[in-house]
């Protein structure tokens, strides 16, 4: 009887060895996937993921420095916009003039950053997203100045921002010019982030870029997810163990029966 079990318990543990080896293989691709291996991701080429993860240097290995406020980051960008007093002509009679503003000049810088797994160092391999033309939403404003236009008689604040602009002044200057406003914002090093876009490989590296339909999609210091108990793990897992138990249940049992066949 124990020889017929153990027996039965080995042909079980027979068929379960694919079924635990294929369970094994898909939490260990689902934990590339989660840690943000670019071994892991490179397979899943052309496709349109979202992946979260903290921000790190690109391919350069240090960080970039701001253009206006001179802030270490992996990406910058800032606006400056030109307040100005309509002109009366411009105005309904007996309507109180009220300041207006244009953007005069707009900039995202377009160098590629890194993004690295949860949890995993800084130093770690990682993937890299390509901002070319992406506004990240809520990233961190680091500078808000204003400098007004000089005045006859007069001495002016420094505007030492305007050389640093890098893109091109441009705009309608309507009105009467009251000051020029510079915003700049950055997301640095360590930021989490959530990028969703399109994977690409690009010389060797593992890249989420803007789909040719619809843009890349950048969230800067999204909030940390409730953790969960992977069912790719809980599968795993239970297979392991079923697998493991008839095996050497089994062979005990084959064993033990064996003389008494």
């Amino acid at each position: 009887m124990l020889l017929v079990i153990g027996v039965a318990l080995l042909a079980i543990a027979a068929v379960l060895l694919p079924l635990t080896i294929i369970g094994l293989r898909r939490w260990q691709r689902q934990r590339g996937l989660a840690r943000l291996l670019p071994s892991a991701l490179a397979d899943r080429e052309g496709q349109r993921v979202t992946l979260t993860g903290v921000a790190a240097p690109g391919p350069g290995g240090g960080p970039i420095e701001s253009g206006l406020a001179g802030v270490e980051c992996v990406w910058h960008g800032h606006e400056v916009l030109r307040h100005y007093r309509p002109l009366a002509r411009d105005q309904v009679e007996g309507q109180v003039v009220e300041r207006a503003f244009d953007s005069i000049a707009d900039y995202g810088s377009d160098d590629l950053f890194g993004l690295v797994g949860e949890g995993r160092p800084a130093d770690s391999e990682r993937i890299y997203v390509d901002p070319d033309g992406t506004e990240p939403r809520d990233a961190e404003l680091c500078l808000k100045r204003l400098v007004g236009r000089p005045q006859p008689g007069v001495a002016a604040a420094a505007d030492d921002l305007l050389s640093r602009v890098r893109s091109p002044i441009s705009g309608v200057f309507r009105g009467e010019t009251i000051e020029f406003e510079y915003r700049e914002w950055v997301i640095r090093q360590g930021a989490r982030v959530r990028v969703t876009g399109l994977l690409r490989v690009v010389d060797g590296r593992v890249v989420l870029t803007a789909p040719d339909e619809g843009g890349l999609v950048i969230e800067h210091g999204v909030r940390e997810r409730p953790s969960r108990v992977s069912p790719r793990r809980t599968e795993a897992l239970a297979l392991l163990t079923a697998f493991m138990v008839c095996l050497v249940v089994g062979a005990a049992l084959t064993v033990a029966g064996l003389p008494l066949g």
